[in-house]
């Protein structure tokens, strides 16, 4: 009898395992999940015939058993867009402050042979003349002047100094990507962001003989700003000239344009080896993150490890977001429900990101923004370091504190 019940729950086991996979629910509505409501009541299971080979080498057919019901929360998908704060869209008013790299052209008037073009050093200082070294870090070009003046004015009777800004190497910004010149350019002035993509000869196209193909993905293009994301609509602003995402540059800013070729899953968050999955239709959730050469989903119920996650890792508020970084639309679900049978396999499309969270979520809007900046801030990371002439890879592990959801 023991046997027998043992081969009835492989069977139950086997039963749940081909379920078959579901579209997830409407990505376009736009109500946050309550999680106060309890769950909808299930929908009543379909019965099916499992059958198995009996320890004989006759055939047997073990009883019917129902299907595992569906227990878990529907997800429920939801929109979120996120807007511009309207100072990023005014030139900064700071003067321009001089820093290592900086070019610099210094004269006495009166003296044209004194005229000298030097940079400010590492250690912040400019040698002019017969001056050992003036430390002009931080200061504008009127300061620079002045303090020159006044050490000079130990030398020399009531000298006047000429000095003009030639060059910048203290402050870039990043334009990588599809881009036609992708690399780190000066920033001498007040730039927008159109100015930089036009200075990085725009985003990368491939002309055919009857139409060209944009090779820049506008949707998943992104800036980031002191390791912030910032909502610039690209596909606005460069496809339909909405000059209210185009902001002003600041030192330091990091633009990502990535490839519309792309066709890759991210897995991000609670997991062991955060990457990039190639994308293969039909691809699921379970499938993506177990990756093609993971643990099947009955052999994950089985294990007394935590197979692909890590030991905090919170299942049943997985995250799926899809379509614009700006306007995402967002799904979460129980994948713990998904691989015990209870709820259906989620489909996936190329570009979606997956995100394991280690604690619930208290506030969605948190949450999607918590997913965006991890996926930012890891791309930005492994760009930044290929342009570094390093390797880079999709994995680059981001700590968030969990208070912050």
């Amino acid at each position: 009898m023991k046997t027998y019940w043992v081969l009835v729950i492989i069977l139950a086991a086997g039963c749940a395992s081909q379920k078959p996979v579901e579209r997830p629910p409407d990505f376009s509505a736009v109500t946050e999940p309550s999680h106060s409501q309890p769950a909808p009541a299930p929908r009543p299971a379909v019965t099916q015939t499992p059958t198995a080979a009996a320890p004989a080498a006759t055939p047997a057919t073990a009883p019917a058993k129902p299907a595992v019901s569906s227990t878990a929360k529907p997800a429920v998908g939801v929109t979120v867009k996120e807007t511009l704060d309207p100072v990023l869209l005014r030139p900064s008013t700071d003067e321009f402050t001089l820093g290592p790299g900086d070019g610099l052209e210094i004269e006495i008037l009166g003296s044209p042979l004194t005229r000298a073009t030097t940079s400010v050093g590492l250690d912040g200082k400019i040698y002019f003349h017969l001056l050992p070294g003036t430390d002009v870090w931080g200061l504008t070009l009127d300061q620079a002047r002045d303090a020159l003046e006044n050490e000079l004015g130990k030398l020399i009777t009531r000298p006047q100094i000429s000095v003009s800004l030639r060059t910048v190497g203290s402050r870039y910004v990043w334009l990588l990507g599809r881009v036609n010149r992708p690399g780190i350019y000066p920033l001498p002035g007040t730039m927008t962001l159109l100015e930089s993509l036009a200075q990085a000869g725009g985003t990368a196209t491939s002309g055919g003989q009857l139409a060209t193909a944009d090779l820049a993905d506008l949707r998943h293009s992104f800036v980031v700003r002191n390791g912030q994301f910032l909502p610039v609509d690209f596909f606005r602003l460069l496809t339909a000239g909405d000059m209210s995402q185009n902001i002003y540059m600041q030192p330091d800013d990091f633009v990502y344009v990535p490839s519309s070729l792309a066709n890759e899953i991210y897995v991000l968050g609670a997991v062991r080896a955060p990457r990039a999955v190639p994308y293969q239709e039909p691809m699921t959730l379970v499938s993506a993150v177990l990756g093609a050469d993971g643990p099947a989903r009955y052999e994950l119920l089985g294990r007394d490890d935590t197979g692909p996650f890590m030991r905090d890792a919170y299942l049943s508020h997985v995250a799926i977001l899809r379509g614009s970084l700006t306007e995402p639309q967002v799904t979460v679900v129980d994948f713990q429900a998904i691989v015990k049978g209870r709820a259906s396999d989620v489909r996936l499309e190329p570009g979606d990101i997956i995100y394991v969270p280690n604690s619930p979520y208290t506030n969605l809007k948190r949450y999607i923004n918590l997913v965006v900046n991890t996926f930012v801030g890891t791309v930005a990371a492994n760009e930044g370091i290929r342009a570094g002439g390093g390797g880079g890879a999709l994995g680059v592990g981001v700590t968030v504190n969990p208070s912050s959801r």
